[in-house]
This record gives structure tokens, C-alpha cells and sequence, in this order.
């Protein structure tokens, strides 16, 4: 049984044909835990630093560039994570998925609340979106509310509105690439840490998974070749 495939969506069912065709796509998941007080990359639990984020495609964590979003400007131009301040700090973990996926599942846990060495933490918030947001700002994809006691578990995202809904449905092309390799979406999870006269972080622990099908572009349809039929 293969356990990778790098040419394209998979496709699994028993009937490939007809009005009862019953194929399905398989589900994807990328996946990340930062401890926010390990500021050593390629260790488990790596959560960056001031003006860092993190990936972790090569396991474990690692450093990440997140890019300015545009599907015409090459070569793509990496953003500038805010560094910490006093009132401000900034984690995040990146997945980097296939343009025009579907993200079926967000999920944002707790397992130990944030907090900082000096000063006050007055609320934490995740957004998700396909760059780096702002605290309070608008999330491309959804984001949790602004959690002023924010507790160890799995955190509710926020009522998603219609064009979240709509972001979902397939992402966007973010990254351009070169040689042939093709374009890329960008899942951003930014922890957003507000407070006054904060130093550093003194613990904190989140976890992060976005689960997503990869859309086939040649699958064609019922009257159009492939018809369904593109192995």
C-alpha cells in the first residue's frame, strides 16, 4: 500500500461511473504543536521567535517563511512578521497546501494558557488566514474570538462569515514558484498575544490542525472527458 504520492489529488470508491458514482476524495491534514517558550528551531515544539513563525513539514518544527499573498508577483516576496513589543507579541505556524484546496476542518486547541514573564496579558486570539494577521483583524479563512481568559481545550472559532465560507471553499493561489513546481496556497494560524508592558513569554502551549481536500482539475464530468475517469 503507498504511503505518498506527490502527482496529485487521490480518489477512492467502488463505482466510477453513473448516477450512483460514489467516489470520494481523500482527507489531508497538517498539523502543528508550538510550545511557545522553545525558541530552538528543529526541536520538538519549536514556536519561532520575535518576528518568526514556524512549519512543520520537516518534522519537527522548523522555520517558515510566510509570503505576501499575490498570484502575479514572481518571485514571491516574503512578509515581515512584527517583532515583540510591549503590548504586542506574534507566533504562528504556517501550512503550505495545494491552490484551490477545500479546508473542511480548523481546529485550534489549548494545552497550557499563555502567559508572560512581566506585565499583563489582557487576551489571546488566533485568526487563520493565507498571511499573517493583525490582532482583531479580518481572517481569511476564520479565527477565535479575542479570549480574555482563555482556557486549556479545544477554542470555538467565531461565527464565520459569508466570504470566509466562500475562502474555504478553495483556497487561493499565494505563493509562485518556478521550474514547473506548482503555485501554492499559505494556511497561516497567527497567535496574537495582547497586553501592556509585556517581556517575554514565560509558558504556553497550542496545537493546530487544518484538514483539507486537494481539488482534482482534470477530473472532467459527466459529459466531459474524463468523465470522471482521470487516473
Amino acid at each position: 500500500m503507498a504511503r505518498s504520492t506527490f502527482e496529485g489529488p487521490i480518489l477512492s470508491g467502488d463505482t466510477r461511473f453513473g448516477p450512483l458514482r460514489n467516489v470520494g476524495y481523500t482527507s489531508l491534514v497538517q498539523s502543528a504543536g508550538l510550545v511557545l517558550t522553545n525558541t530552538t528551531a528543529n526541536t520538538a515544539g519549536f514556536a519561532g521567535s520575535s518576528g518568526v513563525f514556524v512549519d512543520s513539514n520537516a518534522i519537527p518544527n522548523t522555520t517558515a517563511v510566510v509570503y505576501t499573498p499575490s498570484s502575479s508577483t514572481f518571485p514571491s516576496v516574503a512578509a515581515t512578521i512584527p517583532a515583540d513589543s510591549a503590548t504586542n507579541i506574534y507566533r504562528g505556524f504556517v501550512a503550505y497546501v495545494p491552490v484551490n484546496s477545500r479546508i473542511n476542518d480548523i481546529f485550534v486547541d489549548i494545552g497550557v494558557v499563555p502567559t508572560v514573564a512581566a506585565g499583563t496579558l489582557t487576551s489571546v486570539q488566533v485568526l487563520v488566514s493565507n498571511n499573517y494577521t493583525a490582532a482583531a483583524g479580518t481572517a481569511t479563512y476564520a479565527a477565535t474570538a479575542v479570549l480574555t481568559s482563555p482556557a486549556v481545550g479545544r477554542q470555538s472559532l467565531a461565527t464565520f462569515t459569508a466570504t470566509q465560507l466562500a475562502n474555504q471553499q478553495a483556497t487561493s493561489t499565494d505563493v509562485l514558484q518556478a521550474n514547473g513546481e506548482p503555485n501554492v496556497s499559505q494556511v497561516v494560524f497567527t497567535i496574537a498575544l495582547v497586553g501592556t508592558s509585556m517581556t517575554t513569554i514565560s509558558a504556553g502551549t497550542l496545537y493546530f490542525t487544518v484538514r483539507y481536500t486537494q481539488a482534482d482539475g482534470n477530473i472532467g464530468s459527466a459529459t466531459a472527458y474524463p468523465y470522471g475517469n482521470f487516473d
